[in-house]
């Protein structure tokens, strides 16, 4: 079994570079930015710009159907752990209490180091007054009110996240009321999801078309010196993620009788699938395995990890925090005290539509911004050319986000083997030495 699975490794043909999405991307990236720097009259074409506003359009063409698969699908599912309900309770709470964590810290870094200051990229001023104008003149009760659908068609049609997120909801404490009469519902709405993603991937292949036409029309209509701000952006959430990962996980470890640092190492072949495929649901069955190893119940396992990945984004939460404050900086666009609150809530429940698909935090993005303020929804294209860099870096925070949360949860219900990890904290374990269903030679 082992000779003949590592055989068939083997003749599996390998993937030419030029095939590699990533690759295809980063290419994109810089032939779009070396375009718009020596051409920049052929960049600011409006067609060059159609290339990254089409690939825009086409992701949220799909945000309704995702958030409604990925937050019904998530409720729903409580219910197959029944028998443990308290252990969905505090896994709800720890997440909520986490996610928190994670989206104020990106609002709080983004603020300090405003990373999109300077943006030499302006909308129109009289086109932020309008906008500016209706927002003043917008009560709270009307934004309270439009959360509310008219219909749930209407939702959908009109793609409005937060009407949409609201029936999702509904729809899946629904589905959990009605227990095993609502699994065939479930299972069906578990293979819409499936391909829903499917259009995802195809979308995705568009993404070097799309990143090279955002790219060149940046550099083409801003120059060059708005790619410093780009740089400085991935920059600023690359170490927003570390500071979340070391203190603020690193804290919540410590408290649970283990060490981040070890944790992190032990799950280091996760975490290098990960990062190649900028997906968090491409290392779930290891994880899964690894954390039973590691000493935590099956049950809570199997509740918590996929319950996590719709509910607990930490990656993906400090991502539109930071973003969103990029694009108001970059745009010109001050954000209030209240505005900045609103992006703490409205981003709460959007990122429950995001699950570990490669340009999910791209989609729960644009869902905030268009919640947050409609004038901010175009400055989406400023961030296209390097959404690929954080993606990357969304996938890893959430896995390791996941991964602890599964452990706390585990020691909160006395459900954790502290022998087991000790040892398991104390040695590497190798991904092919688990029963993943997938042999190794």
């Amino acid at each position: 079994m082992v000779a003949i699975s590592s055989a068939a490794r083997v003749r599996r043909p390998a993937k030419p570079f030029y095939k590699i999405l990533y690759v295809q991307v980063l290419v994109a990236i810089v032939f779009g930015a070396l375009f718009g720097w020596l051409a920049p009259q052929w960049a600011t074409n409006e067609w060059v710009k159609a290339l990254g506003d089409g690939f825009v359009k086409l992701i949220k063409m799909v945000i309704a159907p995702i958030i409604f698969c990925t937050v019904v699908s998530g409720i729903a599912h409580i219910s197959d752990a029944r028998k443990v309900g308290r252990v969905a309770v505090k896994a709800l709470v720890y997440f909520e209490t986490v996610s928190t964590f994670a989206l104020a810290i990106g609002l709080v870094v983004g603020g300090l180091l405003r990373p999109g200051a300077g943006f030499s990229g302006k909308p129109d001023p009289a086109l932020v007054e309008a906008f500016a104008e209706q927002a003043a003149a917008r009560r709270s009760v009307d934004f309270a009110l439009d959360i509310i659908p008219d219909s749930v068609v209407g939702a959908f049609a009109k793609g409005d996240v937060l009407q949409v997120l609201l029936f999702s909801i509904l729809f899946g404490f629904a589905l959990m009321a009605l227990g095993e009469r609502g699994k065939t519902l479930v299972g069906l709405i578990d293979d819409m999801a499936h391909g829903v993603f499917g259009v995802i991937n195809l979308v995705m292949k568009a993404a070097p078309v799309g990143a090279f036409g955002a790219m060149a029309f940046t550099v083409g209509k801003y120059g060059p010196a708005s790619l410093g701000n780009l740089i400085g952006l991935v920059a600023t959430f690359y170490l927003t993620s570390a500071i979340f990962i070391v203190i603020i996980l690193g804290a919540v470890a410590r408290i649970a009788g283990f060490n981040i640092f070890r944790f992190l190492n032990y799950i280091k072949a996760e975490l290098l699938i990960v990062l190649g495929t900028s997906s968090s649901e491409s290392a779930l069955p290891a994880l899964m395995e690894k954390l039973e190893r590691l000493g935590c119940s099956k049950p809570v396992v199997g509740l918590v990890v996929p319950t996590g990945y719709s509910f607990n984004l930490d990656g993906t939460n400090i991502y539109m925090t930071l973003a969103t404050l990029f694009v108001a900086q970059a745009m010109g666009v001050d954000l209030s005290v209240s505005q900045q609150a609103t992006i703490l809530a409205v981003a709460m429940l959007t990122s429950k539509g995001a699950s570990g698909v490669t340009g999910a935090g791209f989609i729960t993005l644009a869902a905030t911004l268009g919640a947050v303020s409609p004038a901010l929804v175009p400055g989406m294209a400023i961030l296209l050319g390097v959404d690929k860099f954080m993606s990357e870096c969304r996938a890893l925070t959430n896995i390791i986000g996941n991964g602890v949360a599964t452990i706390v949860v585990s020691s909160w219900e006395s459900e954790l083997d502290r022998n087991k990890l000790s040892a398991a904290l104390g040695e590497t374990i190798d991904t092919s030495d688990l029963d993943t269903g997938v042999a190794t030679g």
